[in-house]
């Protein structure tokens, strides 16, 4: 049985000290043992999150690194500082990323290996936009996707990843997949790590859904046989945040 994982993008939002009171307030909130918890921040955040998560049961993700070690890359984060910083985990792909800094399939393949390479755990962001989901190209562009994002990435590194798929129409919008949309996609995408690896590796990974996943919806979406958790952006910075960690088996 695959372990959920419920993890919070916040975006760009919280101050260093507001990121504190917003640990504080959820404390208690996202204490669920059978859940893994992530809160995933903006770099200026990490080192006082993982200071204010200790002797609790959530963990730190970062929401982006470059793929360099060091060097002349102002205003880039390096994966060492994530890991020295103590966090775990680290976004990488997410479509506002793909769309407003022109991050490619090929770059971000780089980015999944630095990420290995240093130890982090990658949550992999896959989703198509509302023309292609209107086209009836979902699996296919998700597809392709994943096999470029997983190029020379081992079948032990994949089996210990996160994949988040987030339809690009339900971001932000209030708008959100019906359960068997994200079912579907997320099914097809534990195929696509069968055909590229084997039915192990398929089984271990673990495959999230984003997109406005929220306290009202959470409970159906997570039943889903291929939804192990959720990647949530808005839901993740307010207490309605507990109530996902904690859904209705």
């Amino acid at each position: 049985m695959r372990r959920k994982i419920i993890a919070g993008n916040w975006k760009m939002n919280m101050t260093p000290s507001e990121a504190k009171e917003l640990v504080a307030t959820l404390k208690d909130l996202v204490n669920n043992p059978e859940v893994d918890v992530v809160y995933c921040v903006p770099a200026i955040d990490i080192v006082p999150v993982v200071e204010a998560v200790k002797g609790t049961n959530v963990e730190v993700g970062a929401e982006n690194m470059y793929i360099e070690e060091k060097g002349a890359y102002t205003g880039e984060i390096a994966p060492a500082m994530i890991v020295d910083a103590g966090a775990k985990y680290v976004i990488i792909g997410h479509s506002e990323r793909r769309e407003y800094f022109n991050e490619t399939d090929e770059f971000l393949n780089k980015k999944v290996l630095k990420a290995f390479e240093h130890g982090l755990t990658p949550i992999l962001c896959c989703g198509e936009s509302l023309e292609q989901r209107e086209a009836g190209v979902t699996l296919d562009w998700i597809r392709l996707q994943i096999k470029s994002d997983l190029q020379n990435v081992t079948a032990e590194q994949a089996a210990s990843m996160v994949i988040a798929y987030e339809p690009i129409w339900a971001i932000g919008t209030g708008r959100t997949a019906t359960t068997e949309q994200a079912e579907e996609v997320c099914k097809a995408i534990r195929e696509t790590i069968a055909e590229i690896y084997d039915a192990a590796t398929a089984e271990s990974i673990r495959i999230q859904y984003g997109g406005s996943m929220n306290a009202k919806n959470c409970d159906e979406l997570l039943a889903q046989p291929n939804i192990d958790g959720g990647l949530i952006g808005g839901a993740s910075l307010k207490p309605d945040f507990g109530r996902i960690v904690n859904y209705q088996k």
